[in-house]
């Protein structure tokens, strides 16, 4: 939860009643017997010090009538002045529940805990109690019950800080831990603006997280921008008009695009609307400022079905120089001489690289051999140290020789030369992406690596892995230990280590170039050679630019030959 600065203190009268939390910069959501008459209402954001209580109204009310038993309680508070804080994101429904079950955090404030304080919890079942609450269970038979002052928090994954209700009671008896929550969606049947906060097929959790994501930097960093012509130049032509008093804040027209859209076109709203925010945060450098193609001196291991059995390879290796391609040697060879055979023509290849220029090695393999993990292959007879932690290796795929294949790439990379860091898009286990919108995904301008935390042969990510490759991405990152083997039904939640990956791969290179991916992968690869534990150990590095492997002065017969020339 990152201390999620969205939890609310609420206090009527100058006593503290319970919790709630933000949900649009003026908005806070809490239970309905914790406002009661709504006199004298103030709010405390108690995860930013010093800011003082704000003073807020019942705006809406779902109808609750005083009992424990009655439905319909939630009250909407509206606050005296906008909140310089990222509102709380909301889970898609159903997300709290799991195989295992999933841990769920509140964040309260009972008796002698005026800062607040963490209970864990779970659900017991999907099963709603009256068609209005989900049944909470304590995660820990010792752990924190819920008691008064957390009514109205908010009941969040612990692992992602997505909310998905709200605790409205706790048992009676203190021994026994165990209590109520509203789920967002009943919540939405008392406040239908809540509904365009849940995330839903058109609203995908990855878009909507990232627009709240650069939403909040742009606040934090002061960006100025008019809310309304951002939108306008977002929207689709049938997406509503922006209202006529136009948007307070960047934050109002964001949370307009969240909550006011639906439709097929809802998903490409949001995403351009993303786009236009990060533009804002990251103005492109002038065309004469931009860097220029990576320096690489590459050396080229091409491998491939020799069509005389699978225990013969075909082989050829070339090195670039100076923008010119050197063959070095090709032949048939027994898949048993292979490494031997690759060793000393790799040696042999260094004889036509400048002194002192950036090697890189680069394999280029059939499809079905693109897990093969010659990064691990031994540099020479006498020296064990794995190739790929002696020199920047990558790996690309054969099917993308074609010359079209090749433009677009180019053209990508042309674009990626000004990133100051490779987004990852997360290809997770739990219902990855359908192929389809994963394309349309990848072809974007601002498109750079496809994270996979599964190995291309698993079954259930194989047609993505597929689209990824044909899309094309630039670079695809994956791990061959990753979440594979007996695990076809894995859900990606805790305990999945294609998820820990990925969570890990996102932290690593979010700072890093896409053009220096291959240096940066060389430094993983060595510190995975050295703890045995490494999330990074196994790692495989897709990266393709063509320009590296261009060769002017080739006449085109030569480069026909050649997967990546």
């Amino acid at each position: 939860m990152n201390s999620a600065e969205w939890h609310a203190r609420i206090e009527l009268r100058g006593r503290v009643t319970g919790a709630g939390f933000l949900v649009a910069p003026r908005t806070v959501l809490t239970c309905a017997h914790v406002v009661g008459d709504g006199g004298e209402l103030a709010v405390s954001f108690t995860e930013l010090p010093g800011t003082p209580p704000v003073p807020a109204r019942i705006v809406a009310h779902g109808g609750w009538s005083g009992g424990a038993a009655d439905p319909g309680d939630l009250a909407v508070l509206e606050l005296d002045r906008e909140m310089p804080i990222a509102p709380a994101a909301l889970a898609p429904v159903g997300a709290a529940h799991g195989t295992p079950p999933r841990k769920l955090v509140v964040y309260g404030y009972p008796a002698g805990f005026d800062e607040g304080t963490l209970a864990e919890y779970r659900v017991t079942a999907p099963q709603l109690i009256m068609r209005e609450w989900l049944q909470l269970e304590a995660w820990h038979a010792g752990g924190q019950p819920l008691a008064p002052g957390f009514s109205g928090a908010a009941v969040t994954l612990a692992d992602t800080g997505e909310v998905i209700g709200m605790v409205t009671a706790a048992a009676d008896a203190r021994e026994v831990r165990t209590g109520r929550m509203m789920p967002t969606q009943v919540m939405a049947r008392y406040w239908p603006a809540l509904q365009g906060l849940v995330p839903t097929a058109d609203h995908t959790t990855a878009d909507r997280a990232r627009l709240r994501a650069l939403v909040e930097r742009a606040a934090r960093a002061g960006v100025g921008c008019d809310p309304v012509r951002l939108y306008s130049a977002a929207a689709d032509p049938f997406d509503p008009p922006p209202p006529e008093e136009g948007f307070d804040s960047l934050w109002s027209a964001a949370l307009f695009v969240l909550c006011e859209l639906d439709g097929p076109g809802a998903a490409r709203t949001v995403a351009r609307f993303a786009d236009r925010v990060e533009a804002l945060l990251h103005t492109p450098a002038a065309p004469a400022a931009a860097p220029a193609a990576p320096d690489w001196s590459p050396i080229l291991v091409e491998l491939g079905h020799s069509g005389a059995g699978d225990h013969l390879v075909r082989v050829e290796v070339s090195a670039y120089s100076e923008g010119r391609r050197h063959p070095v040697d090709s032949g048939t060879v027994e898949q048993h001489r292979l490494h031997a055979y690759v060793q000393d023509r790799i040696e042999a290849a260094f004889r036509y690289l400048t002194p002192g220029a950036d090697e890189l090695v680069a394999f280029a393999l059939p499809r079905d051999w693109l897990d093969w993990p010659v990064d691990r292959w031994e540099s020479a007879p006498d020296d064990a140290t794995p190739l790929g932690c002696l020199y920047p290796l990558v790996v690309t795929d054969h099917a993308r020789r074609k010359a079209s294949t090749r433009h677009v790439l180019t053209r990508a990379w042309k674009r990626l030369d000004a990133f100051p860091g490779a987004r990852l898009h997360r290809v997770e286990c739990g219902g990855p992406e359908e192929p389809g919108r994963l394309r349309m995904r990848l072809r974007r301008p601002d498109a750079c690596l496809a994270g996979f935390g599964t190995a291309p042969a698993t079954s259930r990510t194989r047609p993505q892995f597929d689209v990824s490759l044909t899309a094309p991405a630039p670079v695809i990152v994956w791990s061959r230990g990753g979440c594979g083997s007996g695990q076809e039904d894995c859900a990606g939640a805790d305990g999945c280590t294609g998820k820990a990956f990925l969570d890990a791969l996102d932290a690593c290179v979010a700072a890093v170039p896409p053009a220096e991916l291959p240096r940066h992968i060389l430094a993983l690869r060595e510190e995975a050679h050295a703890e045995e534990d490494h999330w990074a150990r196994g790692i495989q590095l897709l990266w393709d630019d063509p320009r590296v492997f261009a060769d002017p002065h080739a006449v085109a017969a030569a480069h026909a030959g050649s997967p990546v020339a």
